[in-house]
């Protein structure tokens, strides 16, 4: 039975190594800077009793901004000049542009770069002239450009939201009739969220914009990982689940539309999105690739753009921009947490973070945490694993007499009414003994939802991203740099297999113990947090199979031929084993 557990174990993990080896992030394509072939095609007609939607796949790619067809219209409410507006809190050093209205930067100072500096969500390695974030377009392609190039009047250089909400407005009007206003509201409580409303006319006539959002997210350098997955990707709440589309995927349903909960693009940790309340909502995909400046021509930054339509002039609409953090999510709306990928073992995957996180509260570091965590878990599992440890021994006690049964009916076919003799027997022994034979494997299944819930958790936890453990290893969400982790897991793990009783033949037990290797081996490149956990559950096992042995002491010694393969008669039940057996 220990033995389909191990089995089971091993198994699943290589599954799981498995996909994400198999599944790995798409390849750079042959014309990274080429527009899809229906990115040029006109917009959908509008079906009757609902607008046109201007969507991201119809729209002219970004290096082909449309331009006015007429002749510059003179500005009557303007701002003279480009120049940033600043936007700073505790958390967010945001960037505005008064050409457009639209924002350049939104940096992270609570997370770092790999060059140690506040992370950048909006990309900086796109064209010159590409779609920025709270771009506005319109069904007019002249009053599209118009509001791209038009320099809005800010109602502030600079904004320091402190105990209470803060508004940026930015305003524009022409000769033509043509008038833009944006405004910004942002929370102190929520400070990677931004309430945004946008009000376009033309004379008296209201326009419907769509909010273009451009390139997402980062740097779109996919980093070689077989735990996860930084590439970004269109992802939107729906009908009561989360739909991920592959960038390979996005041409076949570019377009989404419906009531969601959230709907954008995330990475791994991080994430922008579009927060309705329950407002109808449209959105567009398209996948963009860029050429990485100063590269060899073959290395590519991959990105998604996106952009959201609202049945009206958006007003309060929420706009998320931040880290993928449970308690950060779950402030702004319960259905965001669900952008994190926790997989079938959700529940008990967020009472385990929460656990580390208050663990960690009281120590100030992860990776002791992350052991602190494992030994009060395994101390809470101390009586399955015991329980299960004392049941493997009595039945590698009674093994010799199991398989002398089992030798004296193996010749016998499965549908020989002889052969149920052997469970009966089998049960009998089971009886007399005082064994379950279920009690071994039983208390192990039990624990393997927290083994793979604690597996989840430390591969999509954003509070182990760029979280350092002691001298070499300097980030948790990141394999060991010196490979040292893994080496003492497989070791670990070779240990508390040597000790660990089996019932399985002479072969299956040397081939057991080929799995520390193949382990060692699938971990390498696994988050040192994650291998960090699996090596201090080793050392823990390891201790309480020692425990267990001293308790129940060793293994009694087997007589040659137990009293039982003597009583029992032979399957054949003739006459010559019968006189076997008197003799």
């Amino acid at each position: 039975m220990e033995k389909r557990v191990l089995l089971a174990v091993v198994l699943s993990f290589i599954v799981l190594y498995g996909y994400e080896a198999l599944f790995t992030p798409p390849k750079p394509r042959p014309k990274p800077n080429a527009a899809p072939a229906a990115a040029n095609a006109p917009p959908p007609a509008a079906t009757p009793g609902q607008a046109a939607v201007a969507t991201a796949p119809a729209a002219p790619p970004p290096s082909e901004a449309p331009q006015p067809a007429t002749p510059a219209v003179a500005a009557i409410v303007s701002d003279t000049e480009e120049r940033a507006v600043i936007v700073e809190n505790d958390s967010v050093r945001a960037e505005f542009s008064t050409r457009g209205g639209v924002l350049k930067s939104w940096r992270l100072k609570k997370y770092e770069d790999s060059s140690r500096q506040p992370l950048e969500l909006v990309p900086t390695t796109v064209p010159p002239g590409s779609v920025r974030p709270f771009s506005l377009t319109v069904d007019d392609a002249a009053i599209t450009a118009t509001l791209r190039q038009a320099l809005y009047k800010p109602s502030a250089t600079e904004l320091h939201p402190g105990s209470s909400p803060a508004t940026l407005t930015f305003e524009y009007q022409d000769a033509s009739g043509l008038t833009a206003r944006k405004e910004f509201v942002f929370t102190p409580d929520n400070p990677y969220l931004v309430h945004f409303s946008a009000d376009v006319r033309r004379g008296d006539a209201a326009l419907l914009p769509t909010v273009e959002w451009g390139p997402a997210l980062g740097s779109g350098i996919v980093a070689s990982s077989r735990t996860y997955s930084p590439a970004p990707q269109p992802i939107f709440y729906r009908d009561g689940s989360v739909t991920r589309v592959k960038t390979t995927k996005i041409q076949e349903n570019p377009r989404q539309e419906g009531v969601f909960g959230f709907a954008g693009v995330d990475d791994h940790y991080f994430l922008t999105a579009a927060v309705p309340i329950g407002q109808p909502l449209v959105v567009a995909y398209r996948p963009v690739d860029v050429p990485i400046p100063g590269g060899d021509g073959k290395t590519v930054a991959h990105f998604v753009e996106w952009s959201a339509r609202y049945a009206s002039a958006p007003k309060q609409a929420r706009f998320f921009m931040g880290p993928k953090d449970f308690d950060v999510l779950a402030s702004i709306d319960r259905d965001l947490v669900r952008s994190i990928d926790f997989g079938i073992f959700a529940w008990i995957v967020v009472p385990l973070l929460r656990a580390l996180k208050w663990v960690n509260h009281y120590i100030g570091n992860y990776g002791w945490s992350i052991i602190a965590l494992t030994v009060i878990i395994n101390l809470v599992m101390f009586p399955l694993r015991h329980k299960s440890v004392v049941s493997m021994r009595r039945m590698q006690e009674i093994q010799p007499e199991v398989k002398a049964i089992q030798e004296r009916y193996s010749k016998l076919k499965m549908s020989d009414p002889a052969k149920q003799k052997m469970n009966v027997e089998l049960m009998n022994l089971y009886r007399e003994r005082g064994v379950n034979p279920a009690s071994g494997c039983v208390p192990m299944l039990l624990t393997l939802p927290v083994l793979f819930a604690f597996y989840s958790m430390l591969s999509v936890a954003i509070e182990l991203r760029g979280a350092p453990f002691v001298f070499w290893i300097k980030d948790l969400s990141v394999h060991d740099p010196l490979f040292i982790t893994p080496v003492l897991m497989g070791i670990t793990q070779f240990v508390q297999t040597k000790m660990t009783p089996s019932t399985a033949d002479p072969m299956q037990q040397k081939m057991m113990m080929f799995m520390p290797l193949v382990m060692m081996i699938f971990f390498i490149w696994a988050p040192s947090g994650l291998v960090l956990y699996w090596t201090a559950s080793n050392a823990w096992a390891i201790g309480q199979q020692w425990l267990t042995n001293k308790l129940i002491g060793p293994p009694p010694p087997h007589a040659v031929r137990p009293p039982a393969e003597r009583r029992v008669k032979s399957a054949g039940g003739g006459k010559t084993d019968q006189a076997k057996e008197r003799k």
